[in-house]
């Protein structure tokens, strides 16, 4: 099959071979054995050797001869190859003309060219309804030839003309036809019809005819826009759009840019635009007229719709009965029925806005509820417009649910789970030894999924396609159907539409769309009107062409009627393919286990099912991550509520309580629970030094939790530096919502999972949505340290060193106060018992290093305002408890005791014991 797209490559004609050089006289040749043969001569004295002089002469002789025959033969052969590659260029053009005038005629066709291919009939084709054929003649061809040999140059003039070609011209530039009346009437005629062929009555509508056959044609009574004038000459109205008329003699009237005068009765020339173009006119008498008039009108009727008298929803229970087999409505020879199982097993319906879809599809289901119980068929409604569409179904107990776009989550969640509907089904095939539904009847119901407006849910969610496309590949053995309905079709894949044979077309804007589902452009031509809503046409896969259906709505009464039957008809509850979405709150009472941490339930649509989540038992610990009223510590304190109190060890929010608690987890036993909440902000907290120690203590914990036998349970709002570095040795981790998707991503969420609506309390753990329990009740308690910060009163020899400050002296006038001696500290000040030596930081730097040498007990105190310097002060590397400054808090330094312990200053308002 050839087509116009070869025609863009031009016919390339061969170079001409190059002429052979003509060789030169071979004088060498005839003086060299001349030569040689005098040489023998003078040797030998022998006359005879003289005869070898002649052999040069006659060899060069006889090369010239041999040379002038090799060319001649190199110029015949020249001259075949020239001829062959002429005739083959001859003949690729004749078929490349051939190519492009067929393929000119399909986009111009005259009469005869409509009447040959009647699917052509009122078919939109760019550049066709802008163009009238005056005839067939001579026009300018798209094929070009390569060469510069004089053969070249002959044939380019030969491939710039077409014959036969159609001759056009505008519609809206006139045409008069000149010439004996019969024969231009008949021209005239042809035009008009071809007209006629071209534009559909309700875009055209001519005017003006005689009232005799011509007036049978159905563009008399048109109701288009575009006025065609094909009366008399003497009387074209000024608003016509187009004009056809007939002149015997005379000038052509002004209107009529476009001339055709008849010559013979194949012969004419078109005049236009400046040029006579000799051109081949058609012609149609009356009776050819009036068959192709007769077959506008059945093309019309077949495009007019059904009976004016369309079927009642009561009507359509007369249908035959089948597998899925319903009517829709009535069509030109009663009702129209389809069946899912026969015709399907799955159905695309396309269809503009407005024009019936979501009637059709309530019909549809309707019919299917009111023919078949629910132990025979189940419906998953889906509506992706709006979410009402379905809204009557719902009262039927065949609907095991309606998803909507108003909530993304449940509507992939429902979908999703139709994945793990194909495996239950296959399951339950597998137990009954069945290759397909049809082998368990009455064991499982056939499953209809009716999507409204699909294109948007794969627009949304774009990884249903490989559902979909799954269920349409099996869903026939699995009994699994699918109708899916559409504004156009390029909203399915390839791979629903190979699967999808059961094809509705209600009215479409572009003839593509049309012949992409049905196979034709008739849905094209369906009018818009109101009282044309719900006009579709139907095609199976055992039609030839589509039937065509006026959709029949079911009233809401009806739709009661059905449910209230099937409720009296005791059926069982239908099974629904996915489970109800999780609850927003989970008390923890109603989820504990003896000997496990429980953390919530997992929602597995894929697995149609919601399951008990728990802490494992060999687990290092849990990580909590999320945004402020995420959750985070009602899922630490529901872990908290499941351990022992003996066996909890909760971390103060308290920075100097938190430093305690972290200090002494090396000590913790086997099977203690460390809870920490906002571990991020806890670190925040601490200066640097203390919030390195304390994040290395913790990350030695997190490491050797398994190990040890422990559980570290913390949660963050951030994932700063610190707290990844322990987090990473921590695997279960609950990604609770964030406030981006970037922070969602940062806390260690996949993308794709973010929600910034969830609920407090639900998140991902693993990948799992999970809602996680909650408990009401008081966390436990924080263990009680055993250095607790108590107000420190000097009894034995003191050192205290702070700055000189207002807090200060209120200490030391609290102390005085006491009966204490105060001295500051000079050059060559002892400690003594009684006393109390004061100096600042400055002063006391490298003085208490000595202390403890003898037996004598002295104690140093040190302002927490002095923590830079309190290591230089005491020579001591590692850091003391932490104290929060402003508090009028203290480390004590005891030469008896090996632990520094925080106190208290007293100030001025201390009141006495």
């Amino acid at each position: 099959m050839h087509t116009t797209a070869e025609l863009d490559d031009p016919i390339r004609m061969p170079p001409p071979p190059p002429e052979p050089a003509r060789p030169g006289f071979p004088l060498w040749a005839a003086l060299v054995p001349a030569v040689g043969a005098a040489v023998l001569w003078q040797i030998t004295g022998s006359a005879t050797a003289l005869w070898f002089a002649a052999i040069g002469p006659l060899a060069a002789v006889a090369a010239v001869l041999d040379a002038a025959r090799v060319r001649r033969r190199h110029r015949r052969r020249a001259r075949r190859e020239t001829a062959s590659a002429l005739a083959a260029a001859r003949a690729d053009l004749a078929r490349r003309h051939d190519v492009e005038r067929r393929a000119r005629w399909r986009v111009t066709p005259d009469v005869a060219g409509y009447l040959a291919r009647p699917a052509e009939i009122w078919r939109p084709v760019p550049g066709r309804g802008s163009v009238v054929v005056v005839g067939a003649g001579t026009d300018a061809s798209a094929v070009r030839i390569e060469g510069d040999t004089e053969a070249a140059r002959d044939l380019r003039r030969e491939a710039g003309r077409l014959d036969r070609a159609p001759v056009g011209v505008p519609l809206t530039a006139g045409i008069a036809v000149i010439g004996p009346r019969v024969a231009a009437a008949a021209v005239a005629r042809a035009l008009i019809a071809q007209l006629c062929l071209t534009h559909p009555p309700d875009r055209l509508r001519v005017e003006g005819l005689r009232a005799d056959g011509d007036a049978r044609m159905p563009h008399a009574s048109g109701t288009g826009s575009l006025r065609l004038w094909g009366g008399a000459a003497s009387a074209i109205p000024a608003d016509a759009d187009a004009v056809i008329v007939c002149v015997d003699a005379g000038a052509p009237p002004p209107r009529c840019a476009a001339v055709v005068r008849l010559l013979g009765p194949d012969d004419a020339v078109l005049e236009y635009d400046g040029l006579a173009v000799p051109v081949r006119p058609e012609v149609l008498g009356r009776d050819a007229a009036d068959a192709v008039y007769e077959l506008m009108r059945e093309q019309q009727a077949a495009l007019a719709g059904p009976p004016a008298t369309p079927a009642t929803f009561g009507d359509l229970a007369s249908a035959p009965s089948g597998g899925l087999r319903v009517a829709l409505g009535s069509g030109a020879t009663g009702l129209v029925a389809v069946d899912l199982v026969d015709d399907g097993p799955h159905a695309v319906v396309v269809g503009v806005t407005g024009s019936g879809k979501s009637e059709l599809l309530v019909t549809w289901v309707a019919a299917l509820a009111a023919r078949f119980g629910p132990d025979r068929v189940v419906f998953l409604l889906v509506d992706f417009k709006g979410g009402r569409s379905f809204d009557p179904l719902t009262a039927l107990p065949h609907v095991t649910g309606v998803v909507t776009d108003l909530d993304d989550t449940a509507a992939l969640r429902a979908i999703d789970s139709l994945t793990a509907e194909v495996r239950h089904r296959e399951r339950v095939l597998a137990e009954h030894g069945a290759r397909d539904v049809t082998e368990v009847d009455g064991i499982l119901p056939r499953l209809v999924v009716v999507v409204d407006e699909y294109a948007a849910l794969p627009a949304a969610h774009p990884g249903l396609h490989a559902v979909f496309a799954d269920i349409a590949a099996r869903g026939r053995a699995l009994g699994m159907h699918l109708v899916l309905a559409t504004q156009r079709a390029a909203g399915f894949r390839e791979a629903v539409l190979a699967n999808a044979p059961l094809r509705i077309a209600l009215r479409v804007s572009d003839p593509g769309e049309s012949r992409a589902v049905i196979g034709c452009i008739d849905a094209a031509a369906i009018p818009g009107g109101s009282s044309d809503r719900g006009t579709a046409l139907v095609r199976g896969a055992a039609d030839s062409e589509p039937r065509l259906l006026r959709v029949t709505r079911c009233p809401r009464e009806a739709i009661d009627e059905i449910a209230a039957a099937a409720r009296a008809a005791g059926h069982a509850p239908v099974r629904r393919p996915w489970l109800p979405p999780l609850p927003t709150s989970l008390p923890l009472d109603s989820l504990r286990q003896a000997g496990r941490i429980v953390l919530g339930v997992a929602d597995e649509p894929a697995e149609q099912r919601q399951r008990v989540v728990a802490l494992g038992d060999d687990a290092p610990g849990l990580v909590v991550v999320g945004r402020s009223g995420a959750g985070r510590s009602s899922v630490l304190r529901a872990v908290a509520a499941q351990v022992a109190p003996e066996r909890c060890w909760r971390v103060p929010a308290d920075p100097e309580g938190a430093w305690d608690a972290v200090s002494t987890l090396p000590g913790a036993e086997a099977g203690t629970v460390v809870i920490i909440d906002d571990l991020d902000l806890l670190l925040a907290r601490l200066p640097g030094d203390y919030a390195a120690e304390a994040g290395a203590g913790l990350e030695r914990v997190a490491r050797e939790a398994r190990g040890r036998g422990i559980r570290l349970v913390c949660s963050a709002q951030r994932v700063t530096a610190a707290v990844g570095r322990i987090v990473d040795h921590i695997p279960d981790r609950v990604v609770l919502a964030a406030a981006s998707r970037a922070e969602y991503v940062a806390l260690g969420g996949e993308a794709h999972h973010h929600d910034g609506r969830l609920p407090p309390g639900r998140g991902r753990w693993g990948g799992t949505l999970v809602q996680f329990a909650h408990d009401t009740a008081a966390g436990a308690t924080v263990p009680t340290t055993p250095d607790q910060p108590v107000t420190f009163w000097p009894r034995h020899a003191t050192g205290f060193v702070a700055p000189a400050v207002d807090r200060t002296f209120a200490t030391l006038d609290a102390w005085r106060r006491r009966g204490i001696e105060i001295v500051e500290l000079g050059a060559a000040t002892p400690l003594r018992t009684g006393c109390v030596v004061w100096g600042t930081p400055e002063t006391w730097i490298g003085r208490w290093r000595g202390a403890g040498a003898d037996a004598a007990r002295r104690q140093l105190v040190v302002d927490a305002a002095c923590g830079p310097e309190v290591r230089l002060i005491t020579g001591n590397r590692e850091l003391p408890p932490y104290a929060a400054p402003g508090r009028s808090r203290a480390w004590l330094f005891d030469t008896k005791s090996e632990r520094v312990r925080r106190v208290v200053l007293p100030g001025a308002q201390e009141t006495r014991r």
